[in-house]
């Protein structure tokens, strides 16, 4: 019986050690490429005071009291828009609290970049605040004319925030948000 487990032993040993002379196929390192179809942009009338052009592969959902959801389906993204009367003076109240909600970010955001936006022919003027890290949000932004109208928006994604996996549509739907603010135009 020794004899047996000992050829047994042998030929197994035999039949691994043939098994392990595989050629490793190294594979190669890869990154996630995001393609995006070309944004093409149409206006469009919210039936509010304020109208602009959105990307066409996007879809805008009216809300209550003139605020607009454009949501992109294939991104699983929103963009939430709220619209506002400027009233009895409260501009620096409408400014410090779309302030507020952008640097409520700060805990997650590793920066938050400014870009200031004027447009004298149009009368709009706002801010739009890059959100990079793995905030809730990774844009947001407002326009007034400083008399009437006041608009804040923030870009949300249906998703845990990982700024690395979200980075390519973040990169798209800034430029969406910044066309926006291009187009936008008070009634």
């Amino acid at each position: 019986m020794k004899i047996n487990s000992l050829i047994f032993l042998f030929f197994s040993s035999l039949f691994i050690l043939a098994s392990c002379e595989d050629d490793v196929l190294v594979k190669p390192s890869a990154m996630l490429r995001l393609d995006y179809p070309k944004p093409k942009y149409h206006t469009v009338e919210t039936g509010c005071a304020y109208n602009f052009s959105m990307n066409e592969n996007a879809v805008m959902i009216q809300k209550k009291r003139c605020g607009t959801d454009i949501y992109y389906p294939n991104m699983k993204a929103t963009l939430y828009l709220t619209y506002q009367n400027i009233r009895n003076n409260n501009l620096d109240s409408l400014l410090q609290d779309a302030q507020k909600l952008a640097y409520d970010h700060t805990i997650k955001a590793n920066s938050i970049p400014e870009q200031p936006f004027i447009n004298p022919d149009k009368k709009v003027y706002g801010m739009f605040y890059m959100i990079n890290g793995n905030a809730a949000t990774q844009a947001e932004f407002y326009v007034t004319d400083s008399i009437h109208h006041f608009l804040n928006g923030a870009l949300y994604f249906d998703a845990k925030p990982n700024f690395d996996s979200i980075y390519p549509a973040v990169i798209y739907l800034r430029e969406d948000i910044r066309k926006l603010m291009e187009t936008i135009t008070w009634e």
